[in-house]
């Protein structure tokens, strides 16, 4: 049997336990963080802590005093040994409990744990290159909530369902002002003769903490970097792309629409990671 934790109880994964008024389901009232576990070890996880802290302060959630980042790591790193799992992804769900629209119960944080099991492989950089879609039909806003990952996730799931119409592997999403903003798993980099882009924050991509961590090592590495506007047009026109997340780190992308991609200095990037915590808000 596998098990989740629900506000701090440990019960089996198919257990009901939210009332039909709950607003995290009715509104999306809530955050979310996916950390990986690796060896027994979260990684990066101070950069993870920070950015769902951000999201809870910005949500307006009322703090109780044992509710703490330590709480939370013993609450995961708990749940992963009730799973008997070394190696996970780790879905941390911090949501408002029942209400309606202005007339919520209290404003305490409910929270989920939920503990995927890993492959040893995870990580690694992808032997077979993605092939990755523009999506259109949904826009990412940019507002003070847009760096977050909150539980608002529409764009997203509507851009991943499209990519496996197309048969690809991602979608690109794009923001209200109909420039690239990342992709529906992951924020997104471009490498043009030798020089380095991706979309700024204020682009309204998320505050990925993987990205943070590669923007610190390409720093380190002496690479030419531009945060900014990202076009279609800088898509097609790119020598590699690569996307980077929490879980699989970095992966090549390998064709989109009918523009090739090599990886050569990929290669040299994701050999060269160092996961070093990085500062998500500074």
């Amino acid at each position: 049997m596998h098990y989740i934790n629900f506000n701090g109880k440990v019960v089996a994964e198919n257990t009901a336990i939210i009332e039909a008024n709950n607003r995290g389901f009715r509104y999306g009232d809530a955050v979310f963080e996916t950390i990986k576990l690796k060896n027994g070890i979260l990684i990066l996880a101070n950069a993870h802590f920070e950015r769902l802290w951000k999201g809870i302060t910005l949500l307006q959630f009322e703090i109780p005093k044992l509710f703490t980042t330590a709480f939370l790591e013993k609450e995961i790193y708990n749940l992963a040994k009730k799973n008997n799992l070394q190696s996970a992804r780790v879905r941390l769900t911090v949501f408002r409990g029942a209400g309606g629209i202005y007339d919520a119960v209290n404003h305490y944080p409910n929270f989920i744990i939920e503990t995927i099991q890993l492959s040893a492989h995870t990580g690694l950089i992808n032997t077979n290159g993605l092939d990755i879609c523009l999506y259109t039909d949904a826009v990412k806003c940019i507002d003070a909530f847009s760096n977050c990952k909150t539980n608002n996730y529409l764009p997203y799931f509507m851009g991943a369902l499209f990519a496996k119409k197309m048969k690809c592997n991602d979608a690109i999403i794009v923001n209200s002002q109909g420039n690239v903003c990342d992709t529906t798993i992951a924020n997104i980099f471009l490498i043009k003769n030798s020089h380095i882009y991706t979309p700024s924050l204020q682009q309204g991509c998320v505050a990925g903490v993987m990205r943070q961590c590669v923007l610190h090592n390409l720093k380190k590495m002496n690479y030419s970097i531009e945060e900014g506007i990202v076009t279609k047009k800088n898509i097609i026109d790119a020598d590699e792309i690569f996307l980077t997340n929490s879980i699989y780190n970095i992966r090549w992308v390998s064709s989109f629409e009918n523009k090739m991609y090599n990886n050569t200095i990929i290669k040299k990037i994701s050999n060269n990671l160092v996961l070093k915590e990085p500062q998500i808000f500074s």
